[in-house]
């Protein structure tokens, strides 16, 4: 869901219905509340968090960097974060920048961007070997295509496919950002996810497959440009996710501009998320490309029962919070393999919980109270659960260490 004034991801509308996922016919390896330290550890990079909200708002308070050390002891190795598109090229050309602002920007293929807020986030998470995976999202107003329903889309594929290619310049193997900051690890991206639930009115106009694949096309040709062994990550798709992905197979030559599926499955019981998994993985097996990974970027429930006029199914209180979130890692570790699963992040780190605002905004594992980021059991359990899956007793200063 990724939310900020500037920085804002996956939130759906008031009307969007999250749909929960019928049992199947296969089980889960691993039972509720089981241990997995019989399983291999998960590898590097499987557990992640979603990063929006408070954490990246324009006036936030919060630290951002003592927040991804505290994630590195609950065992995050991966964050998920919007780039913000609108935010870093707001401007087509450079006559249109104020002098005042003018510092501020790179010329990048004529083009003036602001790299500030994404080299923020992408060197804080290096310094502690965090990887990061940005969802490239939001188009500026000289190149927005106006939705009355939610977030505006772009209006021509070729610039947001030029953006693209201008943050593997910045962030990739052959980055200027690693140049330029060589007493930062050199942690390149090399996945990019492109934009966020189109299958749903809020992120993109309905019906959506042509005019989305039609943006995935140049973006993927921009990205395999500027580097060939990139990942292209589709963009997470979410409620009947699965008959979403079968539109996207029906547009021609769809199947080979991206090489991750992603999902965003909110399901009541944790059991059924991975039953979303299976769905998934079965559309993708139907249309002979099950052998590609799958990526859940966003699994979550939100304690926000009592709490907020949105009724999903899977709104929960505190701690029934917790208890899904220790439920469902130990199933994740053991159906990892099965479902040819690389990663999940739980959406999302921290929540700017306010009554009868929306119900993803009690989703955080912790919550702003004031100017002070307080812990929730959620927090707890999903450390305790993240720990087993990565077999550590406890975690380093960064997040590739572990103390066994």
């Amino acid at each position: 869901m990724l939310l900020s004034a500037l920085v804002l991801l996956g939130l759906p509308s008031a009307s969007a219905t999250a749909s929960r996922a019928k049992p199947g016919a296969r089980t889960s390896r691993a039972k509720a509340g089981s241990s997995v330290t019989a399983l291999p550890a998960v590898p590097q990079g499987f557990v992640g968090v979603d990063v929006d909200g408070p954490m990246l708002a324009p006036d936030t308070t919060v630290d951002y960097p003592a927040q991804l050390q505290a994630m590195v002891a609950s065992g995050v190795q991966s964050i998920r974060v919007a780039f913000n598109w609108a935010g870093a090229q707001p401007y087509e050309s450079a006559d249109q920048v104020p002098a005042a602002q003018a510092s501020e920007f790179t010329n990048i293929g004529g083009r003036p961007t602001d790299f500030g807020l994404t080299d923020e986030i992408v060197g804080d998470a290096a310094l502690r070997r965090i990887s990061v995976l940005p969802t490239i999202l939001y188009a500026p107003p000289w190149d927005a295509r106006h939705n009355p329903n939610g977030v505006d889309t772009p209006q021509r594929a070729a610039p947001y496919a030029a953006f693209a290619a201008a943050l593997v310049g910045r962030y990739g193997p052959h980055g200027s950002f690693w140049s330029s900051n060589p007493q930062i690890p050199r942690m390149p991206i090399r996945m990019w996810q492109i934009w966020n639930e189109p299958n749903i009115s809020y992120y993109w106009p309905q019906p959506f497959a042509r005019s989305y694949v039609s943006v995935l096309r140049l973006a993927h040709q921009a990205i395999k440009r500027a580097d060939p062994g990139a990942k292209v990550v589709l963009a997470a798709l979410t409620n009947f996710a699965w008959r979403s992905l079968g539109q996207v197979y029906r547009i021609p030559g769809a199947r080979n501009l991206f090489d991750v599926v992603a999902l965003n499955g909110f399901t009541k019981t944790p059991a059924n998320v991975i039953v979303y998994m299976e769905f998934m993985r079965h559309a993708m097996s139907h249309e002979q490309d099950g052998q590609k990974p799958l990526l859940a970027t966003e699994v979550s429930w939100p304690s926000a029962q009592g709490q907020t006029p949105q009724h999903f199914d899977f709104n929960t209180t505190e701690a029934g919070q917790a208890r899904d979130i220790a439920t469902i890692l130990p199933l994740l570790g053991a159906d990892q393999a099965a479902l040819h699963l690389i990663g999940f992040y739980y959406y999302t780190w921290l929540g700017n919980e306010r009554s009868h605002d929306l119900a993803f905004n009690f989703a955080g594992l912790n919550r702003l109270n004031g100017d002070q980021v307080a812990a929730k059991p959620a927090l707890g359990a999903f450390t305790n659960g993240v720990l087993t899956l990565e077999h550590c007793r406890s975690k380093g200063s960064v997040a590739t260490v572990c103390h066994h």
